[in-house]
């Protein structure tokens, strides 16, 4: 079995524009530029014949993906893919004391300490448990040749660590912007990185 998978990060927030923590926890719209990334991105995606859309249950990514939707692409919410749960930091804006805390626990993470969870919220070891199922799901419809999956940064860098076999601790190698774009093939066994958050999209905006 060969699959090629569309992978992007939702749109553009207000909470994203204001350092305002947002993981699972935070359901925010997309905010003017996130529109206009969007709609950027259909325009240069939405010719392809993809046979389905993955979302989170987050609202961002479903509107990030309302062009393809709107245009009649089939697509399915799971929740498996939502962004990790920043505990009790989601909706804070980021002072110094949080900002210390935060880059400390990517840095315990980076150093292969990924049991660990900020307060209240998920460890990068738990995330993966639901990031597997859902990944698990979406190649299991063998007829799905071609699918885009919409989803959130972090939950993003550590999915891709899990599909180019990196220890968790390295997924921070896995760049990523609003709406830029990863592609990666399936080979029935192993994924192979074909492009590397491609962003030449969005340079006009």
């Amino acid at each position: 079995m060969i699959k090629k998978i569309y992978l992007t990060r939702h749109g553009q927030t207000d909470f994203n524009l204001k350092g305002i923590v947002q993981g699972r926890g935070v359901d925010a719209d997309l905010n003017e530029m996130g529109r206009a990334q969007a709609q950027a991105f259909y325009k240069a995606y939405g010719h392809l014949n993809f046979d389905k859309l993955y979302v989170s249950s987050l609202k961002r990514t479903h509107e990030s993906m309302k062009a393809f939707i709107d245009a009649g692409l089939a697509y399915e919410e799971l929740p498996g893919l939502d962004e990790i749960s920043w505990g009790v930091h989601e909706g804070m804006e980021i002072n110094q004391a949080q900002h210390a805390y935060y880059f400390e626990m990517i840095s315990r993470w980076q150093n292969g300490e990924t049991h660990l969870a900020i307060e209240g919220g998920e460890s990068p070891e738990i995330l993966a448990i639901r990031l597997k199922h859902a990944l698990d799901y979406m190649l299991s419809s063998e007829h799905e040749k071609q699918i885009l999956v919409c989803m959130h940064g972090r939950a993003m860098r550590l999915l891709l660590a899990i599909m180019l076999n990196y220890p968790y601790k390295g997924m921070d190698y896995f760049e990523h912007n609003n709406l830029g774009l990863y592609e990666l093939t399936y080979t029935g066994k192993t994924f192979v990185l074909d492009n590397y958050n491609d962003t030449n999209h969005l340079k006009h905006l």
